[in-house]
């Protein structure tokens, strides 16, 4: 069944870039039949493709800038991921230019990733697994997890939701975000940025969650590190510019902190050569936190309820303040 008005359809071109194109292609088309779509697989086929686009869905990081001088009829674009920050440099050539992220979809999967990471450096599991491989039985005692703090830095949609976790788990939580003018779910206490120190010499498990912005590149360095309790965690599902990786490492190694759960990098893939690979204090994923299995469902409920307000000229979902980054 089309939930599209077959006229005003008609009259639109979607064009996809993205690594995951045939399954856009099949959802939109299943839905919207009446709706012309492209698929651009290649450099080639995508500047073929671009002058004909009313609409774009693709991942900003993997879309060249310069194809925006070639649109023609481009109105919206819509990403595939809650990450607009290569869009930021070129926000003033593309301000008559909708765009809309996937925020919202990533949520639940990363605070589920972030509290398995909990528990295990709470429990020290790299540690019992050692110990399991050497049949070693070493019993300990370990406080519950009501009895620690969680810093969350950032509270979007993915630092609300980990706050809403670990607030379930009977921990006391603690948040930073710009607004502070009104109360937070879940948030026992909410501090501004240039409250950083406070939080980070409260929490005993810091997670940041904050976009890559120019003010949140190496938010976290030596000076940050040295202000957390050397019982502490680090947690990153942001981004990997966010901290300043050698003097993470230096941290970890004088065991300023206690140790870290990292899911983003400077440089992805982790280059082999890197210290974090073999250290026991810190726990490594190559960046899956959140992607859930079924990715591209997740990001087709929000573009094609977009796809039908665009169809109907209403106002869209998730549209980006470029000014703000996010």
């Amino acid at each position: 069944m089309a939930f599209s008005t077959p006229s005003a359809a008609d009259a639109i071109t979607v064009l996809i870039h993205d690594a995951s194109a045939d399954d856009y292609l099949r959802l939109i088309r299943g839905r919207f039949p009446n709706v012309r779509v492209l698929c651009a697989k290649d450099a080639k086929s995508l500047e073929r493709h671009v002058p004909e686009a009313d609409v774009i869905l693709t991942s900003p990081s993997g879309f060249p800038a310069r194809l925006f001088e070639n649109t023609r009829r481009l109105r919206w674009v819509q990403a595939t991921v809650a990450g607009v920050e290569a869009f930021v440099p070129i926000r003033e050539r593309i301000s008559d230019i909708i765009v809309t992220n996937a925020r919202g979809i990533h949520g639940d999967l990363i605070a589920d990733f972030v509290m398995t990471g909990i528990g295990m450096m709470q429990w020290d599991f790299p540690t019992l697994m050692s110990e399991q491989s050497r049949k070693e039985w070493r019993p300990r005692c370990v406080p519950p997890l009501a009895e620690r703090t969680l810093g969350v830095v950032g509270l979007g949609s993915v630092g609300s939701a980990i706050a809403r976790r670990g607030k379930s788990a009977g921990m006391t939580v603690i948040g930073s975000k710009r607004d502070v003018s009104q109360p937070i779910a879940d948030v026992d206490r909410l501090v501004p940025p240039d409250a950083l120190p406070e939080l980070l010499a409260l929490s005993d498990f810091v997670v940041l969650a904050v976009p890559r912005l120019p003010e949140t590149s190496r938010l976290i360095g030596g000076d940050q590190l040295q202000v957390m309790r050397r019982s502490a965690f680090l947690i990153n599902i942001a981004r990997g510019s966010v901290v300043v990786e050698t003097e993470l490492v230096e941290a970890l190694q004088a065991g300023t902190i206690s140790g870290a759960l990292l899911d983003v990098f400077e440089r992805e893939p982790l280059p082999a050569d890197s210290p974090l690979w073999t250290m026991p204090n810190v726990i490594i994923a190559p960046h899956i936190a959140g992607y859930p299995s079924d990715y591209s469902a997740r990001v087709f409920e929000i573009f094609g309820d977009n796809l039908q307000r665009f169809i109907e000229k209403r106002p869209l979902r998730n549209v980006v303040d470029l000014t703000r980054g996010y």
